[in-house]
Protein backbone atom coordinates (compact mmCIF):
# COMPACT_ATOMS: atom_id res chain seq x y z
CA UNK A 1 0.00 0.00 0.00
CA UNK A 2 1.33 3.14 -1.17
CA UNK A 3 1.88 5.87 1.91
CA UNK A 4 2.11 9.55 2.11
CA UNK A 5 3.76 11.76 4.78
CA UNK A 6 0.52 12.92 5.64
CA UNK A 7 -0.59 9.15 6.61
CA UNK A 8 2.68 9.49 9.09
CA UNK A 9 1.38 12.97 10.52
CA UNK A 10 -1.87 11.76 11.07
CA UNK A 11 -1.52 8.45 12.63
CA UNK A 12 2.06 8.67 14.84
CA UNK A 13 0.81 11.57 17.26
CA UNK A 14 -2.87 9.79 17.34
CA UNK A 15 -1.02 6.59 18.35
CA UNK A 16 1.01 8.75 20.79
CA UNK A 17 -2.11 9.82 22.49
CA UNK A 18 -3.77 6.12 22.48
CA UNK A 19 -0.81 4.79 23.94
CA UNK A 20 -0.80 7.20 27.01
CA UNK A 21 -4.49 6.34 27.16
CA UNK A 22 -4.59 2.89 27.15
CA UNK A 23 -1.56 2.69 29.84
CA UNK A 24 -3.99 4.74 32.38
CA UNK A 25 -7.24 2.97 31.97
CA UNK A 26 -7.28 1.41 28.56
CA UNK A 27 -9.85 2.77 25.92
CA UNK A 28 -6.59 3.60 23.76
CA UNK A 29 -8.27 1.47 20.42
CA UNK A 30 -11.23 4.51 20.73
CA UNK A 31 -8.07 6.55 19.70
CA UNK A 32 -5.69 4.29 17.59
CA UNK A 33 -8.46 2.52 15.14
CA UNK A 34 -9.76 5.74 13.76
CA UNK A 35 -6.54 6.92 13.46
CA UNK A 36 -5.63 4.57 10.85
CA UNK A 37 -9.47 5.08 9.42
CA UNK A 38 -8.38 8.73 9.10
CA UNK A 39 -4.77 8.08 7.27
CA UNK A 40 -6.89 6.02 4.77
CA UNK A 41 -6.14 2.63 5.26
CA UNK A 42 -8.60 -0.41 4.50
CA UNK A 43 -10.41 -1.69 7.44
CA UNK A 44 -8.17 -4.82 7.70
CA UNK A 45 -5.45 -3.37 6.89
CA UNK A 46 -5.93 -0.59 9.74
CA UNK A 47 -7.17 -3.54 12.41
CA UNK A 48 -3.98 -5.26 10.97
CA UNK A 49 -1.38 -2.37 11.68
CA UNK A 50 -3.33 -1.25 14.72
CA UNK A 51 -2.31 -4.15 16.60
CA UNK A 52 1.30 -4.40 14.78
CA UNK A 53 2.04 -0.75 17.19
CA UNK A 54 -0.65 -1.29 19.68
CA UNK A 55 1.72 -4.69 20.42
CA UNK A 56 4.43 -3.33 20.99
CA UNK A 57 3.32 -0.23 23.13
CA UNK A 58 1.36 -2.35 25.34
CA UNK A 59 4.64 -4.15 26.49
CA UNK A 60 6.37 -1.00 27.52
CA UNK A 61 3.53 -0.62 29.93
CA UNK A 62 3.16 -4.02 30.88
CA UNK A 63 6.42 -4.43 31.93
CA UNK A 64 6.31 -1.10 34.26
CA UNK A 65 3.00 -2.54 35.94
CA UNK A 66 4.68 -5.92 36.18
CA UNK A 67 7.78 -4.66 38.19
CA UNK A 68 5.41 -2.84 40.62
CA UNK A 69 2.57 -6.07 41.23
CA UNK A 70 2.89 -9.35 42.83
CA UNK A 71 1.12 -11.19 40.00
CA UNK A 72 -0.97 -14.41 41.08
CA UNK A 73 0.13 -16.74 38.38
CA UNK A 74 -2.26 -19.50 39.71
CA UNK A 75 -4.76 -16.55 38.16
CA UNK A 76 -3.46 -15.19 35.30
CA UNK A 77 -1.81 -18.57 33.86
CA UNK A 78 -5.31 -19.56 32.72
CA UNK A 79 -6.34 -16.14 31.49
CA UNK A 80 -3.80 -15.29 29.53
CA UNK A 81 -4.04 -18.55 27.36
CA UNK A 82 -7.66 -18.36 26.95
CA UNK A 83 -7.14 -14.96 25.97
CA UNK A 84 -5.02 -15.97 23.52
CA UNK A 85 -7.96 -18.81 22.24
CA UNK A 86 -10.52 -16.07 21.94
CA UNK A 87 -8.17 -13.42 20.54
CA UNK A 88 -6.97 -16.16 17.95
CA UNK A 89 -10.58 -16.86 16.90
CA UNK A 90 -12.08 -12.71 17.15
CA UNK A 91 -9.70 -12.29 14.74
CA UNK A 92 -9.94 -15.35 12.36
CA UNK A 93 -14.16 -14.31 12.56
CA UNK A 94 -13.07 -10.65 11.08
CA UNK A 95 -11.24 -11.75 7.90
CA UNK A 96 -14.73 -13.52 7.05
CA UNK A 97 -16.97 -10.50 7.74
CA UNK A 98 -17.35 -7.51 5.14
CA UNK A 99 -15.08 -4.47 5.47
CA UNK A 100 -17.77 -2.07 4.55
CA UNK A 101 -20.05 -3.83 8.20
CA UNK A 102 -17.15 -3.72 10.40
CA UNK A 103 -16.22 -0.05 9.13
CA UNK A 104 -20.08 0.86 10.27
CA UNK A 105 -19.44 -0.99 13.60
CA UNK A 106 -17.27 1.71 14.63
CA UNK A 107 -20.66 4.04 15.02
CA UNK A 108 -21.75 1.40 17.61
CA UNK A 109 -19.17 0.48 19.14
CA UNK A 110 -16.83 3.19 20.11
CA UNK A 111 -20.11 5.29 21.93
CA UNK A 112 -20.37 1.83 24.33
CA UNK A 113 -17.08 1.86 24.36
CA UNK A 114 -16.77 5.40 25.25
CA UNK A 115 -19.69 5.86 27.65
CA UNK A 116 -17.94 3.32 30.33
CA UNK A 117 -14.38 5.40 30.15
CA UNK A 118 -16.75 8.47 30.90
CA UNK A 119 -18.55 6.92 34.01
CA UNK A 120 -17.46 8.24 37.40
CA UNK A 121 -15.57 5.86 39.72
CA UNK A 122 -15.48 2.98 36.75
CA UNK A 123 -12.13 2.68 37.60
CA UNK A 124 -12.53 1.99 41.77
CA UNK A 125 -12.39 -0.81 43.54
CA UNK A 126 -15.06 -1.83 46.12
CA UNK A 127 -13.31 -3.26 49.04
CA UNK A 128 -16.92 -3.57 50.99
CA UNK A 129 -17.85 -6.89 48.96
CA UNK A 130 -14.55 -8.85 48.27
CA UNK A 131 -15.20 -12.52 46.58
CA UNK A 132 -13.65 -15.74 47.26
CA UNK A 133 -10.35 -16.44 45.38
CA UNK A 134 -12.40 -19.54 43.27
CA UNK A 135 -14.89 -16.75 42.00
CA UNK A 136 -12.23 -13.73 41.04
CA UNK A 137 -10.77 -16.84 39.16
CA UNK A 138 -13.49 -17.70 37.37
CA UNK A 139 -14.76 -14.57 36.67
CA UNK A 140 -11.21 -13.25 35.52
CA UNK A 141 -11.05 -16.54 33.17
CA UNK A 142 -14.33 -15.88 31.49
CA UNK A 143 -13.99 -12.22 30.99
CA UNK A 144 -10.40 -12.78 29.98
CA UNK A 145 -11.55 -15.13 26.98
CA UNK A 146 -15.05 -12.85 26.20
CA UNK A 147 -12.69 -9.22 26.05
CA UNK A 148 -9.82 -11.81 24.35
CA UNK A 149 -12.32 -12.77 22.00
CA UNK A 150 -13.32 -8.90 21.28
CA UNK A 151 -10.06 -7.84 20.93
CA UNK A 152 -9.02 -9.95 18.07
CA UNK A 153 -12.21 -9.49 16.41
CA UNK A 154 -12.30 -5.69 16.55
CA UNK A 155 -10.09 -3.92 19.50
CA UNK A 156 -11.39 -0.57 21.00
CA UNK A 157 -12.26 -0.18 24.66
CA UNK A 158 -10.76 -3.56 25.50
CA UNK A 159 -8.71 -2.80 28.13
CA UNK A 160 -11.33 -0.63 29.50
CA UNK A 161 -13.76 -3.63 29.46
CA UNK A 162 -11.38 -5.66 31.17
CA UNK A 163 -10.62 -3.13 34.14
CA UNK A 164 -14.37 -3.62 34.83
CA UNK A 165 -14.86 -7.00 35.11
CA UNK A 166 -11.62 -7.38 37.19
CA UNK A 167 -12.16 -4.48 39.65
CA UNK A 168 -16.02 -4.14 39.38
CA UNK A 169 -16.96 -8.28 39.70
CA UNK A 170 -13.55 -10.00 40.47
CA UNK A 171 -13.17 -7.47 43.52
CA UNK A 172 -9.49 -6.76 42.70
CA UNK A 173 -7.49 -3.64 44.16
CA UNK A 174 -6.50 -1.42 41.22
CA UNK A 175 -2.94 -1.79 40.84
CA UNK A 176 -3.66 -5.44 40.72
CA UNK A 177 -5.95 -5.27 37.82
CA UNK A 178 -4.21 -2.91 35.91
CA UNK A 179 -1.10 -5.20 35.99
CA UNK A 180 -3.38 -8.28 34.83
CA UNK A 181 -5.25 -6.05 32.27
CA UNK A 182 -2.20 -4.98 30.76
CA UNK A 183 -0.90 -8.83 30.59
CA UNK A 184 -4.08 -10.12 29.06
CA UNK A 185 -3.90 -7.19 26.77
CA UNK A 186 -0.42 -8.07 25.60
CA UNK A 187 -1.53 -11.66 24.72
CA UNK A 188 -4.88 -10.56 23.19
CA UNK A 189 -3.16 -8.38 20.51
CA UNK A 190 -0.42 -11.12 20.08
CA UNK A 191 -2.66 -13.32 19.12
CA UNK A 192 -4.72 -11.23 16.75
CA UNK A 193 -1.56 -9.97 15.72
CA UNK A 194 -0.11 -13.24 14.48
CA UNK A 195 -3.67 -13.68 12.47
CA UNK A 196 -3.01 -10.81 10.46
CA UNK A 197 0.36 -11.42 9.56
CA UNK A 198 -0.43 -14.30 8.35
CA UNK A 199 -3.04 -12.87 6.57
CA UNK A 200 -0.63 -10.19 4.85
CA UNK A 201 -3.02 -7.32 6.55
CA UNK A 202 -0.30 -5.09 8.03
CA UNK A 203 1.35 -1.75 6.55
CA UNK A 204 5.09 -2.40 7.95
CA UNK A 205 6.01 1.20 7.56
CA UNK A 206 3.35 2.71 9.32
CA UNK A 207 3.21 0.31 11.71
CA UNK A 208 6.95 0.02 13.10
CA UNK A 209 6.70 3.84 12.96
CA UNK A 210 3.54 4.32 15.20
CA UNK A 211 4.91 1.54 17.49
CA UNK A 212 7.37 3.88 18.26
CA UNK A 213 5.00 6.49 19.09
CA UNK A 214 3.02 3.76 21.49
CA UNK A 215 5.97 3.00 23.13
CA UNK A 216 6.68 5.98 24.12
CA UNK A 217 2.65 6.95 25.17
CA UNK A 218 2.26 3.77 27.78
CA UNK A 219 5.42 4.95 29.00
CA UNK A 220 4.34 8.46 29.78
CA UNK A 221 0.71 7.11 30.84
CA UNK A 222 1.77 4.09 32.96
CA UNK A 223 3.32 6.74 35.25
CA UNK A 224 0.32 8.88 36.00
CA UNK A 225 -1.79 7.70 38.69
CA UNK A 226 -5.57 6.97 37.44
CA UNK A 227 -7.19 9.11 38.82
CA UNK A 228 -4.64 12.18 37.55
CA UNK A 229 -5.39 10.26 34.09
CA UNK A 230 -9.04 10.52 33.43
CA UNK A 231 -9.07 14.02 33.12
CA UNK A 232 -6.74 14.33 30.22
CA UNK A 233 -8.07 10.72 28.58
CA UNK A 234 -11.60 11.84 28.88
CA UNK A 235 -11.68 14.77 26.30
CA UNK A 236 -9.13 13.47 23.71
CA UNK A 237 -11.64 10.25 23.57
CA UNK A 238 -14.08 12.86 23.05
CA UNK A 239 -12.73 14.71 20.79
CA UNK A 240 -11.85 11.74 18.56
CA UNK A 241 -15.19 9.94 18.55
CA UNK A 242 -16.67 13.27 16.89
CA UNK A 243 -14.01 13.55 14.20
CA UNK A 244 -14.59 9.82 13.59
CA UNK A 245 -18.86 10.33 13.27
CA UNK A 246 -18.02 13.03 11.10
CA UNK A 247 -16.19 11.41 8.49
CA UNK A 248 -18.41 7.91 8.35
CA UNK A 249 -21.28 9.99 7.91
CA UNK A 250 -20.35 12.64 5.71
CA UNK A 251 -17.53 10.72 3.59
CA UNK A 252 -15.06 7.95 4.00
Amino acid sequence: MELNLMSFLIVCPLVFLSGFVDAIGGGGGLIALPAYVFAGLPMYMALGTNKLSSSIGTLVSTVRYCRHTKIDWKLLLPAILLSLVGSTCGSNLTLIVDENILKNLLIIILPVAAFFVFRKNVFIADDAHPVSCHRKRIISWIGAFIVGTYDGFYGPGTGTFMLIILIGFARMCTMEAATATKLINLTSNVGALMTFLLNGKIVWGLGLAAALFSMAGHYAGSSLVLKNGEKIVRPIILFVLVLLFIKILFGQ
